[in-house]
């Protein structure tokens, strides 16, 4: 099985985050369709990326939101 491009190949809300996930300007324009122009990576999100948990696309993007509306509620 050929490795997902990040670059490249098309992704989706059931597309899984792999250990050789990256954030790329495919991936950013991702989370801009699903999340807002307000989309930003910071450093806690991307590490939740990464914890090694299995997960999807539309996991994060579920998770981004969920976090921005803690951020309004402080």
């Amino acid at each position: 099985m050929k490795a997902f491009d990040w670059h490249a190949d098309p992704v989706s809300r059931a597309t899984p985050i792999t250990k050789s996930y990256r954030n790329t300007q495919n991936v950013r324009r991702f989370f801009i369709r699903e999340c807002g122009d307000t989309f930003r990576f910071d450093r806690p999100f991307m590490a939740w990326l990464k914890n090694d948990w299995e997960k999807t696309m539309g996991d994060a993007a579920e998770e981004w939101v969920r976090r921005q509306a803690e951020k309004r509620k402080a």
